[in-house]
């Protein structure tokens, strides 16, 4: 029911936060929970991370399933359309399948495991795995020349109901794009998430590596000749759930950028540098999110200017720069701000989406600049690799519960952590609990009730506090308490690295 539009901040940071923020930053990190060394224990939420995943399938479930309080749902998906559109994953708290959330899950799972892959240890295969569930719905979804589906359920009919997945009677319409009705951002970004797990899957499965990348070539050929926003197209069915306010022109550089990246092919260096200014690569440089790849784009081009490989994509390293030295604390964007407890926090729902992205491409970042041993220049001062690794670490710690709260605002980890998240499945007694049906309304007893969820979605990290740190751990206030697929996916990669780099 929450829903993440990415908005941009008012106001700048007072001078004494500043100095504030400043000063966490060369305070020693303080232990919550006992890990490894007297710190975090990043293996453990690297763990519940992934797991979490497995809690937002659709479709028939594996023997392999480890959460075993969910069953088979949504074994239909697709049949009003002649399609087989089974699996993939629930987006957040609700029962409907968003393909532009999820195709944009699936590549920052897949950029996670590309970079962080050789930190995760045991847990580098249901990370792959996670990907794969991904992927296989996608190339579903994509299977018609010409055509992407790219919702399937009716989410106002889902959304004035409190059901169980399994139990779901609620219209399962399928949604598409086409030639006549374009939708650019979400056939870019599921060109994207097919071309970034191609790489995942190259030495692994080379067959279904070359199966994902050629794909993806098709399915970016087609957002990029037909192009327009898939709200227009779908306005009714994907408003204001996940409207795309940001246009689709960035979405459009982002899956050449994955395509360049996983073909090394010369047509899409070249449509990069043929459309960098059409299509704004420099806008909004401090967003990235679902809706919104500047930042994403930047900074994944600007890896080969500094490995020395791609000094054409110089102005993308600028950008690139640019957008580090928004996020720092003490000379910050007036876009981002701070908690007083040091959390980054954007407006619009579910604020961890920004965290965990942002930190993420701080961390990403900061090993590009850390192997061509250089610094980011901000104005009169720089920032160091160490730095941009030391804040990614501090956004980390303050979910695991370095925070005013002193709570973890992951599901299962630590000692305290949200106990009502605004999620169906999580809420409603499992099947195995209480096999009769729960009707649609019938639920609502359990959604306002103040007793903890009785099913443990481990792993889930839900929107969290508010800019002053405080959170409601109520269903009801959604926008705090609701999980996404997107808040985790970034995460993967952040704790995979600092599990191995504590």
């Amino acid at each position: 029911m929450a829903r993440k539009m990415m908005s941009s901040l008012q106001g700048n940071v007072p001078e004494l936060r500043v100095l504030f923020l400043l000063l966490l930053l060369l305070l020693p990190l303080r232990p919550i929970s006992g890990g490894d060394g007297g710190g975090h224990d990043y293996h453990t939420a690297l763990h519940l991370s992934i797991l979490f995943f497995e809690g937002q399938r659709s479709g028939r479930l594996p023997p392999d399933q480890r959460l075993r309080w969910r069953h088979d749902s949504a074994l239909h998906d697709g049949s009003t359309a002649g399609v087989d559109l089974t699996g993939g994953y629930y987006d957040a708290g609700d029962n409907v399948k968003f393909g532009f959330p999820m195709a944009f899950t699936t590549t920052m799972l897949s950029w996670s495991i590309i970079d962080f892959g050789r930190n995760m240890g045991p847990e580098l295969k249901h990370a792959v795995r996670a990907v794969k569930w991904a992927t296989d719905y996608l190339l579903k979804a994509t299977v018609i020349p010409g055509v992407v589906f790219v919702q399937v359920g009716d989410a106002l009919s889902d959304h004035n109901c409190w059901e169980r997945p399994e139990d779901m009677d609620t219209l399962r319409t399928a949604y598409k794009i086409d030639t006549s009705h374009p939708g650019s951002d979400v056939a870019g970004e599921t060109a994207a998430a097919l071309a970034a797990a191609s790489i995942v899957f190259r030495s692994r499965d080379p067959q279904y590596s070359r199966l994902l990348l050629n794909r993806a070539i098709r399915v970016f050929e087609f957002a990029d000749r037909h192009r327009g926003a898939y709200s227009s197209s779908l306005y009714r069915a994907v408003c204001p759930f996940y409207c795309d306010v940001n246009g689709y022109q960035d979405e459009l550089l982002w899956a050449a950028a994955w395509l360049h990246k996983a073909s090394r092919r010369r047509i899409y260096r070249e449509y990069i540098m043929r459309n960098e200014v059409v299509l704004h690569a420099g806008d909004t440089i401090n967003e990235f999110g679902w809706d919104n790849k500047h930042a994403g784009i930047n900074v994944l081009l600007s890896k080969e200017v500094l490995m020395g490989k791609a000094d054409y994509f110089g102005s993308f390293k600028q950008n690139a720069d640019e957008f580090i030295c928004s996020l720092l604390p003490g000379i910050s964007h007036p876009q981002v701000q701070y908690s007083p407890g040091g959390l980054i926090f954007k407006a619009g729902g579910s604020n961890m989406q920004h965290v965990t992205s942002l930190s993420f491409l701080l961390l990403a970042y900061s090993n590009y600049l850390s192997h061509a041993n250089k610094f980011v220049p901000c104005g009169g001062k720089s920032a160091s690799p160490a730095l941009l690794k030391q804040l990614a670490k501090r956004q980390v710690n303050y979910i695991l519960g370095d925070n005013p709260l002193r709570m973890s605002y992951m599901v299962g980890y630590g000692a305290r952590y949200p106990q009502r998240i605004h999620h169906r499945a999580s809420s409603l007694p499992s099947v195995q609990a209480h096999p009769a049906r729960i009707g649609c309304k019938a639920g609502s007893r359990y959604f306002l009730s103040p007793n903890p969820n009785p099913n443990l979605l481990v792993g889930a990290v839900v929107g969290g506090p508010n800019v002053t740190d405080a959170f409601p751990d109520s269903r009801p206030f959604f926008q705090e308490s609701e999980p996404t697929t997107y808040i985790n996916a970034p995460l993967v990669g952040l704790l995979a690295f600092f599990s191995a780099h504590p």
